[in-house]
C-alpha cells in the first residue's frame, strides 16, 4: 500500500513536471511569435512649407504606437488620398490651380511597393481648380473628384495597371448662397459613393446643397438624380459627408455653421431627407470656429467631427433605432486646426491630423462608450491634412 502511494505520488509529480515544462514551452513559443503586422498609415499634406509630399508611418494596432515615419513619395499638395479597393494603388489630389503647365488641379496615381512606399505612375487633370477630395469606386475602375475653387466634380478612369486617364465626366455646379465671403459661387468640397456604387453625393459648400448623382458604373458618367439635390440651412456650408454602415442614414458636417446634419437615405432612389441638425461646439463657446471632417466609428455606434478653432473632436452617440445624434464629449484634438481624422480599422484608435501645429496625434477610443482619451503618441509632420490606413504587406 505504501508502495502504491509512493508510486502514485511519483507519477503525479512527473505529470506536474511535464505540465510545467509544457507551460514554459508554450510561453516560450508565445514570446517567440512575431507581433501582428503593423498597419501602414498614409498622410496627405500641403507642401507649401517643410513637407515633401505623402508620408508613411507604421501603426501598432495593439498599442497605438506610431513609428518609422518616412516620405512615401514626393508630390505637390497631395492633400487628400484614396486607396484602391482591390489593387496596390493609391491616388492623391494635387490641390493647385495649375499643374505642370495645365490649368486646373490633378490626380496622381501611385503603385504601392511591398515596403509601403509609393512609385508614381502618372497624373491627369481634374478639369477644375483646387481639387480637395476624392474617392475610388468599389470596383476600382474610377476615381471621383471634387474641385473646390472650380466648383465642379469629375470622374477619371483607372486602367488595370493603376494609371488614371482623362476625365470621362465633368459636372459644373451653378449658383450661390447667403455668405458673401464664402458662398458667392459653387465650391464642391467632397464626393462620396453609396455602398451599392449607384449614387454619388457631392457636398457643395458654396451652394448649401448635397447634390445627388446617378453613377454609371460602366462608363463613369454622372447624371442628375431625381430629385437632384437636397438643401441644408442657408449659410451652413456643407463640407464632408459620410454614410452610416447600415446604409440608411448619412451625416454631413457643415463648415460655416459648425453643425452636423443627419439625413435618411433611400438606397433604391438615392433620396436624402434631413431630420436633425446639432452643434459641434459647446453652447458657451463664443470664439471663431469652422469644421472639417465627419466619420462614423466602424461599429456604427458613434460619430466624430473635427472643430478648427475650438480645436477639438466632438463625439456623438448614434441612436441605433433612429440615427439621431446625442453629444457625449468634446475632446482636445492634441494640436491646432484638426483637419481630417480617421479611426483605424480595429476601431481602437483615432488618428488626428492637426494642420497648424504640424502633428498627427493618436487618441484612444473607449470600446464601451466611444469616448476619447489621450495617449502620449504623436508624430511631427508638416501641414498634415489626411489620414488613410492600409494593412502592411506580409
Amino acid at each position: 500500500m505504501r508502495s502504491a502511494i509512493t508510486d502514485g505520488t511519483a507519477f503525479g509529480a512527473a505529470v506536474l513536471c511535464a505540465i510545467g515544462l509544457l507551460s514554459v514551452a508554450c510561453a516560450a513559443l508565445e514570446a517567440a511569435e512575431p507581433a501582428a503586422d503593423p498597419m501602414h498609415v498614409y498622410l496627405g499634406t500641403y507642401t507649401r512649407g517643410a513637407s515633401k509630399g505623402i508620408y508613411l508611418a507604421d501603426l501598432d494596432v495593439a498599442t497605438g504606437r506610431l513609428s518609422n515615419l518616412r516620405v512615401a513619395a514626393e508630390a505637390t499638395n497631395p492633400s487628400f488620398l484614396a486607396l484602391h479597393p482591390k489593387g496596390p494603388f493609391l491616388y492623391a489630389v494635387n490641390e493647385v490651380g495649375e499643374y505642370r503647365g495645365r490649368p486646373g488641379g490633378a490626380v496622381t496615381g501611385f503603385r504601392i511597393r511591398d515596403d509601403g512606399t509609393l512609385a508614381e505612375l502618372n497624373h491627369a487633370s481634374t478639369q477644375g481648380g483646387a481639387p480637395c477630395h476624392l474617392v475610388v469606386d468599389s470596383a476600382g475602375r474610377f476615381v471621383l473628384v471634387a474641385n473646390y475653387s472650380g466648383g465642379s466634380v469629375c470622374v477619371l478612369p483607372i486602367s488595370a495597371d493603376g494609371r488614371v486617364g482623362e476625365a470621362v465626366s465633368l459636372v459644373q455646379h451653378e449658383g450661390s448662397s447667403v455668405d458673401p465671403a464664402r458662398q458667392r459661387g459653387p465650391h464642391a468640397h467632397s464626393i462620396n459613393l453609396d455602398a451599392t456604387n449607384r449614387f454619388a453625393i457631392a457636398a457643395d459648400l458654396g451652394l448649401d446643397k448635397l447634390l445627388v448623382y446617378r453613377f454609371d458604373r460602366a462608363t463613369g458618367r454622372l447624371l442628375p438624380n431625381d430629385p437632384p439635390w437636397v438643401s441644408v440651412r442657408p449659410g451652413s456650408g456643407p463640407r464632408h459627408f459620410t454614410f452610416h454602415p447600415n446604409g440608411r442614414w448619412a451625416y454631413v458636417i457643415n463648415e460655416l455653421a459648425s453643425t452636423i446634419t443627419a439625413l435618411t437615405f433611400d438606397a433604391k432612389t438615392g433620396r436624402l431627407k434631413p431630420f436633425q441638425t446639432v452643434s459641434t461646439v459647446p453652447a458657451d463657446f463664443d470664439g471663431a470656429n469652422t469644421t472639417a471632417e465627419v466619420r462614423v466609428h466602424p461599429g456604427g455606434r458613434w460619430l466624430y467631427g473635427s472643430n478648427r478653432g475650438h480645436d477639438s473632436i466632438a463625439v456623438f452617440a448614434i441612436d441605433q433605432d433612429s440615427g439621431r445624434l446625442k453629444l457625449i464629449q468634446h475632446h482636445p484634438s492634441g494640436g491646432k486646426t484638426p483637419r481630417n481624422f480617421a479611426p483605424d480599422p480595429s476601431g481602437r484608435w483615432l488618428l488626428v491630423a492637426n494642420q497648424n501645429s504640424d502633428n498627427v496625434v493618436v487618441l484612444r477610443v473607449d470600446a464601451d462608450t466611444g469616448r476619447l482619451t489621450p495617449t502620449d503618441v504623436e508624430l511631427e509632420v508638416a501641414d498634415p491634412v489626411c489620414v488613410r490606413f492600409r494593412r502592411a504587406a506580409k
